[in-house]
C-alpha cells in the first residue's frame, strides 16, 4: 500500500518568496545549471548547423526528384530551427545566455556542415541521415544524463529526439530503404 501524498505548502510558499531570483530553478532541480546550459548550447549549435545544412540542400538540390526532396529538406530545416529556438529559450530560463556566436557554432555542433554537388540528391540524403543518426545517439545520451535531475529539459530533449527520429525515417523512405 502506497503512502499518502502530503506536502508542506506553507514551506513551499515561503521558499518561493525567499528564492524568487532563482526563477524556475527550485530545490527539486538536481543538475548543475552551468552544465545543463553548456550541454544545451551544444544542442543549440547542432540544431543551427542542421538547419543551415537542410536549408542549403533544399535550395541547391536539382534533378528529377528535386521537388519532393527539397520539400522534405525545407520541412526538416524549419523543425531544426524550431529545435534551436526551444533550446535557446530553455537556456535563458535556466539563467544562461544562448550562444549564437557564428565563430564557434561549427566547433560546438555534434554534426558537420557538408555541401554536395547540386545533382547529388542521394549524397545529400545520406549525409543528412548520418547527421540525424549522430543527433539521435547524442540526444539519447543527454536524456539519460538528465534523468530526473531536470525533468523539463529532459522532456524538451525527448520531444526533439522524437522529431529527429522522424527525420531519419523520412530520409530512409526517400532513399528507398
Amino acid at each position: 500500500m502506497a503512502g499518502s501524498f502530503s506536502i508542506d505548502v506553507t514551506e513551499i510558499r515561503d521558499r518561493a518568496r525567499r528564492k524568487m531570483a532563482d526563477g524556475p530553478v527550485t530545490e527539486g532541480y538536481r543538475r548543475s545549471t552551468r552544465e545543463v546550459i553548456g550541454v544545451l548550447n551544444d544542442v543549440l549549435a547542432t540544431e543551427i548547423v542542421c538547419w543551415m545544412r537542410y536549408s542549403r540542400h533544399a535550395i541547391s538540390a536539382t534533378g528529377i526528384d528535386r521537388a519532393q526532396v527539397a520539400a522534405e529538406f525545407t520541412e526538416h530545416a524549419d523543425e531544426e530551427r524550431d529545435h534551436a529556438m526551444r533550446a535557446a529559450e530553455r537556456i535563458s530560463q535556466l539563467g544562461g545566455d544562448p550562444d549564437f556566436d557564428p565563430k564557434t557554432i561549427a566547433e560546438r555542433a555534434h554534426t558537420t556542415y557538408e555541401t554536395f554537388d547540386d545533382n547529388d540528391l542521394k549524397g545529400m540524403l545520406q549525409e543528412n541521415l548520418v547527421a540525424e543518426r549522430i543527433v539521435i545517439e547524442s540526444y539519447q545520451e543527454i536524456i539519460r544524463w538528465l534523468g530526473d535531475g531536470d525533468v523539463t529539459t529532459r522532456r524538451l530533449m525527448e520531444h526533439i529526439l522524437a522529431e529527429e527520429e522522424e527525420h531519419a525515417d523520412d530520409l530512409m523512405d526517400l532513399l528507398g530503404n
